[in-house]
């Protein structure tokens, strides 16, 4: 490995500190970091097509949010990336920051293995054309702010109804963003390595609606069938756009994937433990 990419938490000085020591422990690598991050440092400023090709390797220095936000800026490169946890749940930044280093000397020196991430592409139809087209790690979202009514939205699978949800708002998540948004809407917790995606209605105003798990490559299509102000559709909490009546969301699962550097001391089963504090209350 050549190059390495940092990519920090924003408003994170923990982050900055840990960026220009790593840039440090290794002078023989070229280490750029992302915009921010070098408008903070002084480093030379390098756009984000042009890392996500130099880079070798990708560190986040943040929490999940961070690394969604890194998954995005190698849009579509299966590049490694390893996530160092700054933030407060960090369900897919495993190493902690005093392991930091031990596991970039691993990495550098090959010794180390990913686990590979689906994603979904989410298209938003208006009037027959894409006006949208993104790639999500965790999750689309259709939801209503503050003000606007529940909705209809009319859902298939590979054009088979399946149902018209009176709700908030759909969650479409992949595995690991079964443990975002869509746990909050009372969906299941899937493994990683099982390719699905999870479709759970928010807040239903039917008892007999709950979430269900759809294989990864079936087409779900969500129309909305309402007029309601005020609906958006947000994508990895990252980007939002507004929704109209009679738009369709459409997901499935993208040919890209997130290779994500592995802890070798911390399994997923061990972290869901220590993050959702299992058998502690």
């Amino acid at each position: 490995m050549q190059t390495l990419v940092l990519v920090a938490k924003k408003d994170k000085p923990e982050a900055a500190e840990l960026a220009a020591r790593i840039r440090e422990r290794y002078p023989a690598l070229e280490v750029l970091g992302d915009r921010l991050l070098a408008h903070t440092l002084g480093w030379q400023k390098v756009d984000d097509r042009e890392l996500a090709a130099r880079a070798d390797l990708v560190v986040v220095l943040g929490g999940d949010g961070t690394l969604i936000h890194a998954a995005r800026l190698l849009d579509g490169s299966p590049k490694p990336i390893l996530g160092v946890n700054l933030g407060s749940l960090g369900f897919m930044t495993e190493i902690p920051v005093d392991g930091l280093f031990s596991a970039l000397d691993d990495v550098l020196a090959g010794r180390f293995k990913v686990d590979s991430r689906m994603k979904l592409t989410c298209r938003l139809i208006r009037e027959g054309k894409v006006v949208v087209q993104d790639e999500v790690l965790n999750d689309v979202v259709i939801n209503k702010g503050a003000l606007a009514r529940i909705a209809d939205h009319e859902v298939s699978i590979e054009d088979v109804p399946i149902a018209t949800y009176k709700a908030d708002g759909v969650i479409l998540s992949t595995p690991t963003g079964s443990t975002a948004y869509a746990l909050s809407a009372g969906g299941p917790i899937v493994h990683p390595s099982v390719d699905c995606t999870v479709l759970a209605p928010i807040c239903s105003h039917a008892l007999t609606h709950r979430p269900i798990i759809v294989p990864a490559d079936r087409t779900i299509r969500v129309a909305l069938r309402s007029e309601t102000a005020d609906t958006f559709l947000t994508l990895d909490g990252q980007t939002g756009h507004s929704l109209r009546c009679e738009d369709i969301i459409e997901v499935v699962r993208s040919p890209n994937r997130v290779s994500l550097v592995r802890n070798p001391r911390v399994g997923y089963f061990t972290i869901l433990r220590q993050k959702l504090h299992w058998g502690e209350r």
